[in-house]
């Protein structure tokens, strides 16, 4: 299938920022000066400026282009990023015009006539320059677990050992469908390896039922929420954001304490702590309606594309955490609109904990 012309353009675009350097800059030397942010590989430099199969770029990757070609000092001596706090007036006027042109390129590709890399989803946060990646997924406890579960039932069904198949499901398929080229492998927590997690890990649920979202939660120390256990709430965990005496994001009950009408959910990305070219990404909730209203944030055709153009807009460099509102309507979980103030009940980014430092 040929490239789209929107998909050529922003090659063209990439590669003649590079050809028009003078001394020469070869993808060699733009792919080690881009690793002064995150590894970048000279297969991946070349898949973006290719003219017959261009790959898509990650938002964040065209904010290090811009950063980097916004300044002739960049390519002096041994070709390196100029940390934006560094910028002139005048370069940084440049960088944020270059940005944002380059950004209006890309979203171009992902318009309705310019889908590439053979995604369907017009979802930018779970498109993926390389893999593995590898779905996390809750195990439900024995006790709750159909027969079936077992091993030694004669229809046996593996997947009724996942906890949050509604989410696992919707989640496989979006991102198959974004990644076509890539493997994309899902887990139990007890079957997670090393090497699960060097690529890009997407964790499912909640601290109780899956062991590595509790890990994560702890390892990712500059992250200002955490889940907690407290002893009003007989199952779930709440949502506490700011540290041990921050504010609390609870479930809301109607009165007679039988129906679930909202749940919290906690969306957030950040760099792999273990692979910083690599991502993180939390789809939480207090229960399952909350982790699945985090998954179709990005997924659910009536919003992603909403959404995705609030996250660019929010965060451009696409590492991000979110607290979010998600109504309950007849058993379902409504999909979040981060556009609608009340949904957002708490928002973070890594340059909050930078500035603070």
């Amino acid at each position: 299938m040929a490239p789209s012309s929107e998909a050529v353009r922003l090659a063209k675009r990439l590669r003649a920022l590079r050809d028009d350097q003078e001394p020469v800059l070869t993808q060699s030397m733009l792919a080690r000066a881009l690793s002064d942010d995150s590894r970048v590989a000279v297969a991946t430099i070349s898949s973006w400026e290719s003219l017959t199969n261009p790959k898509l770029p990650p938002a964040d990757r065209l904010r290090s282009y811009a950063l980097f070609f916004c300044t002739e000092r960049s390519v002096e001596g041994t070709p390196h990023l100029i940390p934006e706090n560094q910028l002139t007036d005048h370069e940084r006027a440049k960088f944020q015009t270059l940005h944002h042109d380059l950004i209006a390129l890309r979203d171009a590709v992902r318009g309705p006539s310019g889908v590439t890399g053979g995604s369907s989803g017009g979802s930018y946060t779970w498109d993926f320059e390389s893999g593995p990646i590898t779905i996390i997924c809750p195990e439900t406890p024995l006790k709750d677990r159909s027969p079936m579960a077992e091993e030694r039932h004669a229809n046996f069904t593996r997947m009724y050992r996942y906890a949050d198949l509604d989410s696992l499901i919707e989640l496989w398929g979006h991102i198959r469908a974004s990644n076509p080229d890539l493997k994309v492998n899902h887990r139990l927590p007890s079957e997670v390896v090393a090497d699960d997690l060097s690529g890009h890990v997407v964790v499912l649920g909640g601290i109780a039922w899956n062991q590595v979202a509790k890990w994560m939660l702890k390892t990712l120390s500059d992250l200002p929420v955490s889940q907690v256990k407290v002893d009003d709430l007989n199952e779930g965990e709440i949502f506490r954001a700011g540290g041990p005496g921050g504010t609390e994001y609870r479930p809301v009950w109607e009165e007679n304490g039988k129906e679930l009408v909202e749940d919290v959910a906690l969306l957030a990305r950040v760099r792999n702590p273990f692979n910083h070219s690599r991502t993180v990404t939390i789809c939480n909730g207090i229960y399952s309606r909350g982790v699945l209203g985090a998954v179709r944030a990005l997924s659910d055709v009536a919003v992603r594309e909403r959404n995705e153009a609030f996250l660019s807009r929010e965060f451009p460099d696409g590492l991000f955490a979110l607290l979010l509102r998600v109504p309950v309507m007849n058993a379902e979980a409504i999909s979040p609109d981060l556009e609608i103030p009340d949904n957002r009940l708490f928002q973070w980014s890594p340059d909050e904990t930078e500035a603070a430092r």
